[in-house]
């Protein structure tokens, strides 16, 4: 009888289903297979690939990959060098350092990164794409001190400061592939140049980051609820760019050495804390109330909170952060297939629980792997 009425059932009626009927979350103990089915996932992505760029995504129901994107190819880098040293598995290293050459073999002349796919028919300079493979520039120069990758970070830093607005935002160059010029979540391209400071030595990309977390603070609820700070949504944000906007500015507070930017992330990420469901996940989208907004889950920012909430270890005692990232954790990786027949599914993280859900549909981001093996590999480490 189950089987004959599931179907019958609305479509958000079957997403909540799905929640509470599911399993227990794999228990952190038992996620080692699941961090190496992620890598291995990704390692055939790149394989899928042309020249060392890793595919968008892989769509289920077409049974084929996305082009390769140089946005998230290039914050993959430093997962891949940091899997490589855990895993004691080169390949992973010379992976990393390939994609790391692909990033500058595609990198634009004025310095930039582009939107979107390598198939687009148009490849135009982006904030934060271009922040986003600075996180794979710094990596790979810190890895291999390969001249080139020095030179790369620096063209890529040199043109995100000269087109950052005067308070910090950027206004100009986003990507058209989403609704709203200004975003939020640009602390995520912020905390790369922070990173590229540090490794170059280079006080103006500092400035430049602390600029810009300045701004986002004047985005802040007092409910630690963030304007201008979605795709497509702002009045419904992703948790996919909560996770970016929360942990770039816990990260910005960390490597800058000023906790304002911390304390900023703290109340959104305990208000998170508070709303994880019973199985650990939480719901796609939330409000300006911190109510939910999406019945579906986006697997990828269940992962980037559980490691911005794992940053918070040691910070603030105000949650327990650990069992926080812990259940978010479990809970995306008990969606995870270990066993699937195709071998583009085993290891995958799909955008949405379902995988029907309205974020990435049926597909398999590159992304997600990666932020859920960062968010293991926090959670676990190898003395």
């Amino acid at each position: 009888m189950k089987r004959l009425l599931k179907p019958l059932l609305p479509r958000a009626m079957r997403q909540r289903w799905y929640h509470w009927r599911r399993g227990a979350p794999v228990p952190v103990e038992a996620l080692e297979p699941h961090l190496d089915a992620a890598a291995d996932w990704i390692a055939r992505a790149q394989d899928a690939g042309i020249a060392g760029g890793v595919p968008a995504y892989y769509d289920r129901r077409r049974r084929r990959w996305a082009a390769s994107y140089p946005e998230t190819t290039g914050y993959i880098i430093p997962t891949c060098y940091a899997y490589a040293r855990r895993s004691r598995r080169d390949d992973f290293f010379d992976r990393a350092t390939r994609m790391a050459h692909w990033e500058s073999d595609v990198q634009l002349d004025s310095g930039a990164v582009s939107a979107g796919t390598m198939d687009a028919k148009r490849r135009v300079p982006t904030v934060f794409n271009t922040g986003q493979v600075l996180f794979g520039w710094t990596a790979a120069w810190q890895e291999t001190r390969e001249p080139r990758f020095a030179a790369s970070l620096r063209h890529a830093c040199d043109w995100l400061v000269s087109v950052q607005d005067d308070d910090g935002a950027w206004r100009r160059y986003g990507s058209p592939l989403t609704t709203h010029p200004l975003n939020t979540y640009n602390t995520r391209t912020a905390l790369g140049l922070a990173e590229a400071g540090r490794a170059l030595d280079e006080p103006r990309y500092l400035e430049a980051a602390r600029a810009n977390g300045r701004w986002a603070l004047t985005q802040l609820h007092d409910n630690g609820w963030l304007e201008n700070n979605d795709l497509e949504d702002n009045a419904r944000p992703l948790t996919h760019t909560l996770g970016y906007a929360l942990h770039g500015l816990v990260g910005l507070g960390l490597r800058l050495g000023d906790r304002t930017y911390v304390e900023a992330a703290v109340p959104a990420l305990a208000a998170l804390v508070d709303r994880q469901r019973r199985n650990g996940s939480l719901a796609g989208r939330y409000d300006a109330d911190w109510r939910e907004a999406a019945p579906w889950s986006c697997l990828t920012g269940e992962a980037q909170l559980a490691e911005a909430w794992l940053a918070l270890i040691g910070v603030d005692d105000t949650r327990n952060w650990r069992r926080a990232a812990e259940r978010a954790v479990g809970f995306v990786a008990g969606t995870q297939s270990l066993t699937a027949t195709d071998s583009a599914v085993r290891g995958g993280i799909a955008g949405s629980a379902p995988i029907f859900g309205d974020y990435m549909t049926d597909r398999y981001p590159n992304w997600a792997p990666k932020f859920f093996m960062d968010a293991v590999m926090q959670l676990t480490p190898v003395v």
